[in-house]
């Protein structure tokens, strides 16, 4: 399998399981919210619902993170880089990329001693008694995955900015009359 399938699936993996951690996180605030209004009637609130959506939803924003660098869905400002050559473009991108490698890479490595702290002391949640420490492997996981994107874009950036431009008299040029479009 190539690389970047490989590096694909693993991102459309994580945004699909972060879409089903947020499905999950409706669905149990429904069910937590509905039982409040009927106290009265016997039900009552999730126990630990607080714990459980804010484990989720650290999973889900790591997981949703590698799926966006890879679609280059970070926000981007061109006002001022659309009028400089498609080179200094190409070096913007690569110098970005690295950056967002770089802070990725960090978020990781305190995700990783954030969870041997908690597991080492064996902290727990308050009201489910679960480890902490779980919801630091979970956003750790994705994070991990997080950075194998990352480095796979900062690569194909760096090759796009050692790949030759075409000039916008080349006939093969996409866009250009008689190139592809």
């Amino acid at each position: 399998m190539k690389l970047s399938v490989a590096v694909e699936w693993l991102a459309r993996g994580l945004v699909v399981l972060g879409g089903l951690a947020l499905v999950a996180i409706t669905c149990l605030t429904v069910v937590s919210v509905t039982g409040r209004a009927f106290v009265r009637q016997g039900l009552g609130p999730v126990p630990g619902d607080f714990e459980l959506v804010e484990a989720l939803t650290a999973f889900a924003v790591f997981a949703f993170l590698p799926w966006c660098q890879l679609r280059r869905g970070h926000a981007a400002v061109d006002v001022f880089t659309r009028f400089l050559p498609e080179r200094a473009n190409r070096a913007i991108d690569l110098i970005a990329e690295v950056l967002m490698t770089l802070v990725v890479v960090l978020i990781a490595w305190r995700l990783w001693h954030g969870m041997a702290e908690k597991r080492l002391y064996g902290e727990t949640t308050f009201i489910l008694q679960f480890p902490v420490w779980w919801g630091f492997a979970a956003a750790l996981a994705a994070a991990a995955a997080g950075v194998i994107v990352s480095v796979h874009v900062a690569v194909r950036r760096l090759r796009d900015l050692l790949a030759p431009v075409p000039s916008a008299t080349d006939p093969s040029a996409p866009g250009s009359p008689g190139g592809a479009a």
